[in-house]
């Protein structure tokens, strides 16, 4: 199995020559991966590295001045993209009503399979970028100094990054770079793979279910009975500041407003990425080698379907619950450890003691389940935890899709 991370440098450039030298090539490049954007919107979007090099790679090396292998970088780039959009699209079916009506007097809705056809304009690029290919366009030197390829040679930039050195083992093999200049600060992220051995079900050690949520960002059960709960109480706060920072700059409409209002916004991401990134990391830290880590399968789950007033709706479908499980999984990786999903169906309506799966059971405004048949009562997310963790169980055992059944339940 292999692993594939982002190592995230600062540049330190020496001079304002550097400085202007990069910013003229991410320029440059943003501007050629716009041409290139264009000739596949105009050309029934060619995806084809062949067709693309043959028609756009002398055009990209005498108009935008790019080396060889960025103007390679930029078309690859680009492809990237559109099969991106192309799976979202696809994702994502039109659903419209035919004005028809069945036997029963129901309307008759259908579902139409978007494509890249639907683009009423070429995909852009508006963040200046560069990508790098590895030993051609970047090379690592000694002492953190980097040999970067620009549109006017090679520049040695210095640059720090924390425990850098412990990718220099001989076991991490470096690739593509790209090169990001945010506000007054120049970055380098680097994508690292490593090689790391599957993971066998056998092997667990620990087996931990994870209940995802916001008044507790996580709330994690393990096999011995013990729980661990994360409290979201001043994640919500800093969300809602961002949201009434936000309503206020709306409305005022001005263009000093507006160029707050993305900056609040790149920093509220930057912030909820932290976030993740840190419970992640203490999650395991703490289980540590070996563990089986349990998440719901959160896809197209909205927890506005519940009862939510229109103040609290933005905090309830906003976090970024799928950015945490990406980030688990890679640490959980790199340590040994593995993460799946299961079925999120009934996990919050279930009583972990006798099975009885009914939905008043739950009191979402005390945040306790109390469970009519044998009495048993909780904190409704731990009773989740408590649930998924022998999902977790039942797929060790054997079962590759476990999930609750209401009818089996004893209902």
């Amino acid at each position: 199995m292999q692993q594939t991370i982002t190592i995230k440098c600062k540049l330190k450039l020496q001079s304002s020559l550097d400085e202007s030298v990069l910013t003229k090539s991410l320029e440059q490049y943003r501007r050629a991966c716009n041409a290139v954007s264009q000739y596949m919107f105009d050309h029934s979007f060619e995806m084809a590295q062949a067709k693309l090099n043959k028609a756009l790679y002398h055009q990209l090396r005498n108009d935008y001045g790019l080396k060889a292998q960025m103007a390679q970088s930029a078309i690859r780039n680009v492809v990237a993209r559109y099969r991106t959009v192309k799976t979202q699209l696809a994702q994502k079916p039109y659903r419209y009503n035919t004005g028809k009506q069945d036997r029963y007097g129901n309307d008759i809705w259908k579902n139409e399979t978007r494509t890249l056809d639907w683009l009423w304009h070429p995909v852009n690029f508006k963040r200046p970028q560069l990508d790098l290919q590895r030993n051609r366009d970047w090379s690592l030197k000694d002492n953190h100094i980097m040999s970067i390829n620009t549109v006017n040679g090679r520049i040695k930039v210095p640059f720090t990054c924390q425990g850098f050195d412990q990718y220099l083992n001989g076991t991490w093999e470096f690739g593509m770079a790209k090169i990001l200049h945010v506000g007054n600060k120049w970055y380098m992220h680097i994508s690292a793979t490593k090689e790391l051995p599957d993971y066998l079900k056998e092997q667990s050690q620990h087996v931990v279910g994870i209940d995802r949520g916001l008044r507790f960002l996580a709330t994690a059960y393990d096999e011995h009975g013990k729980t661990l709960f994360f409290q979201g109480q001043e994640a919500l706060r800093k969300r809602r500041k961002f949201k009434r920072l936000r309503q206020q700059l709306q409305s005022r409409g001005t263009k000093s407003a507006k160029r707050r209002l993305k900056k609040i916004g790149q920093r509220e991401n930057r912030w909820m990425t932290d976030i993740n990134h840190q419970l992640s990391k203490t999650l395991v830290n703490r289980y540590g080698v070996d563990t089986l880590f349990v998440l719901e399968n959160l896809a197209n789950v909205r927890f506005a379907t519940e009862k939510v007033t229109k103040t609290q709706r933005y905090e309830q479908v906003s976090w970024a619950f799928y950015q945490l499980a990406q980030f688990l999984t890679y640490k959980a990786h790199l340590v040994g450890s593995e993460v799946v999903q299961v079925s999120a169906k009934y996990t919050s309506q279930r009583c972990p003691k006798c099975g009885r799966i009914y939905k008043n059971n739950r009191n979402h405004q005390q945040h306790l389940y109390v469970c009519d048949r044998c009495g048993y009562q909780s904190n409704d997310d731990r009773i989740g935890a408590m649930n998924i963790q022998l999902l977790g169980t039942q797929y060790i055992s054997g079962n590759e899709r476990p999930s609750f059944n209401k009818v089996t339940a004893g209902e």
